[in-house]
C-alpha cells in the first residue's frame, strides 16, 4: 500500500467510505503508509499492518492481527508482487517469486475464507500479468539455482495465480464469494525495479522518458481492479479475467481442468493448508 497501484486502490476505496486495510514490510513503513493514505483520502478509516509475503509466518501474523480488529471482510485484493528478481530461496523453502506472487496469496485467502463467506456478497481479486500465458504446465516451488530463469519464474508464478483464481471461483461459486483475475496493464510502479534497465543508472535515466510515455500511471492502472471490485456485472458472475475495464478471454492452458486440480493439490502441500474451498 505504500506506492503504485496498491496505494491508489487504498486511496480510492477510502474516499468512497470503505474501511481499508493495506500492508507494508515493516512497522515503520506501515505507520508512514497509513498516515500518507489517510491524508490523501481525507479518511481515518485506513489501517496498515505488517505483512512480508516471502514469509508464511508473517502472512499468518497479518491475518491474526486483522481478525483481532475486524469481524467481516468484503473485498480481498491480492495486488502486491515481485517481478524477475534474482534467485532467492525463502525461509519456507520456496523460490521467492513463486511464494510472493502465488503461495502467500493462496495461504492468506485460505486463512480468510471464513470471513469472506460470512460477509457475502464478497469478492477476491488477483492481479496477474500477460506473462501468465508463457507459463508451462510443469510446476515446481523451487527450481535448482543453476536452472533458474527470472522471466520463466515470473511467468510460472502468474500462471499459478490465474489457475488458483479459476479453481477457487468454481469451489466458492455457491457461497456468493466472487473471484476474478485482473490485468492492470503496464503501469509505472516499483515492480520493475529488478529489470536490467532499472538496475543501470545510465540506462534508467536514458530511457525514463520513453518508459513514462509508454506506461500507465498508478491511478490509471488501478481502474480495471476497481471495475472488477465494484462493478455490478462482476458481482453477478465469477471466475472471469478483466483487462481495460472489460471481460476478456483466458489462455487455453488455464482451461485445463486436470492442471487446475493437480496444482491445487500440490499447493495444499506446499502451504500446509488442510482445508480450503470446502
Amino acid at each position: 500500500g505504500g506506492s503504485g497501484i496498491g496505494k491508489q486502490l487504498a486511496i480510492d476505496l477510502a474516499k468512497r467510505g470503505c474501511k481499508v486495510y493495506t500492508t507494508a514490510r515493516n512497522q515503520e513503513q506501515a505507520k508512514a503508509t497509513e498516515q500518507d493514505i489517510r491524508q490523501s483520502s481525507k479518511s481515518e478509516l485506513v489501517h496498515c499492518l505488517v505483512c512480508e509475503l516471502d514469509k508464511f509466518s508473517s502472512v499468518k501474523s497479518f491475518v491474526a492481527a486483522f481478525k483481532k480488529k475486524e469481524e467481516q471482510l468484503h473485498y480481498l485484493v491480492h495486488n502486491a508482487g515481485v517481478m524477475m528478481c534474482d534467485f532467492n530461496k525463502t525461509e519456507d523453502g520456496h523460490e521467492e517469486q513463486f511464494q510472493v506472487n502465488y503461495l502467500s496469496p493462496f495461504l492468506m485467502t485460505s486463512l480468510l475464507q471464513d470471513y469472506l463467506k460470512n460477509s457475502t456478497p464478497s469478492r477476491v481479486l488477483l492481479a496477474t500479468a500477460p506473462a501468465y500465458k508463457l507459463g508451462s504446465s510443469t510446476f515446481t516451488d523451487c527450481p535448482p539455482e543453476d536452472k533458474y530463469n527470472t522471466g520463466d519464474a515470473y511467468a510460472q508464478s502468474k500462471l499459478a495465480l490465474v489457475l488458483f483464481g479459476v479453481t477457487l471461483a468454481e469451489k466458492l461459486k455457491d457461497a456468493d464469494v466472487h473471484v476474478h483475475c485482473v490485468l492492470p496493464g503496464v503501469v509505472n510502479t516499483n515492480i520493475y525495479r529488478h529489470l536490467p534497465f532499472r538496475k543501470s543508472a545510465f540506462v534508467a535515466v536514458s530511457f525514463a522518458p520513453f518508459f513514462w510515455f509508454l506506461t500507465k500511471t498508478p491511478d490509471d492502472g488501478a481502474q480495471t481492479t476497481l471495475y472488477a471490485l465494484l462493478g455490478v456485472s462482476a458481482g453477478k458472475t465469477t471466475g472471469k479475467i478483466y483487462k481495460e475495464c472489460a471481460e476478456t478471454e483466458y489462455a487455453d492452458i488455464v482451461k485445463d481442468e486436470e492442471l487446475q486440480k493437480s496444482l491445487w493439490k500440490q499447493t495444499l502441500e506446499w502451504t500446509k493448508v488442510k482445508e480450503f474451498g470446502q
